[in-house]
């Protein structure tokens, strides 16, 4: 039995939200595949996600010179001790389901205070004499990252939303990373329903092998 950890990042209801609709049709398909899966899902904009604060980098600090976990400030304590749930359920998972629109040429902003609340350096990746490893190379981990940008861009202008989180995936270990991006439903609305559903044909296909 494998461990899937959903993590979505938008506000819409996910019959207005392009990306929120082709995770539901993967999800669905996945779970159709893999009915004795363990499913965990995370709403970043309403779950409590603990950002990384004046509080977290004190008590980090003071841990990183000796400090007992005990010895923290009440609020110190309790963040750290939040920001490593998070990172503790994100090595537990086997497979990573990231679904997200874009907004302004990346995605929202509680998607990266996530990230920087399970990217840890001793749980999710260490310093070594010639640089950074990542942690999560020990089982065969994968990542999906399901993407709307909304339109067409020219010229020197990029989404970056999936280049970064391929690459932080790849920082702390996970390598094997697929995307779907769903382009083009704003800036062609006469064809967003034929690009929506050539992105549900996807994902159903990658859940079938997920």
């Amino acid at each position: 039995m494998a461990k899937l950890l959903y993590v979505t990042c938008n506000l819409k209801p996910v019959e207005y939200s392009t990306s929120l609709l082709v995770g539901k049709e993967f999800l669905e398909e996945y779970l159709r595949e893999n009915p004795n899966d363990e499913v965990h899902t995370l709403d970043l904009y309403r779950d409590n996600i603990q950002r990384i604060d004046a509080d977290v980098l004190s008590g980090w600090g003071k841990l990183r010179n000796g400090a007992s976990f005990e010895s923290l400030s009440d609020d110190e304590h309790r963040k750290v001790n939040r920001i490593w749930k998070h990172a503790d359920q994100f090595i537990a998972a086997d497979k990573y389901v990231f679904v997200t629109p874009m907004y302004n040429l990346g995605f929202p902003a509680e998607l990266k205070m996530y990230i920087d609340a399970v990217c840890v350096v001793g749980k999710t990746f260490t310093y070594t004499p010639t640089g950074a490893v990542g942690l999560l190379k020990d089982q065969d981990r994968k990542c999906l990252h399901i993407h709307s940008n909304g339109g067409f861009h020219f010229g020197k202008e990029e989404d970056h939303s999936v280049p970064y989180l391929k690459a932080i995936m790849g920082f702390m270990g996970v390598e094997k990373f697929e995307s779907i991006v769903v382009e083009g439903v704003d800036a062609m609305p006469d064809h967003a329903e034929a690009f929506r559903s050539a992105a549900v044909i996807k994902a159903r296909a990658i859940a079938g092998i997920f």
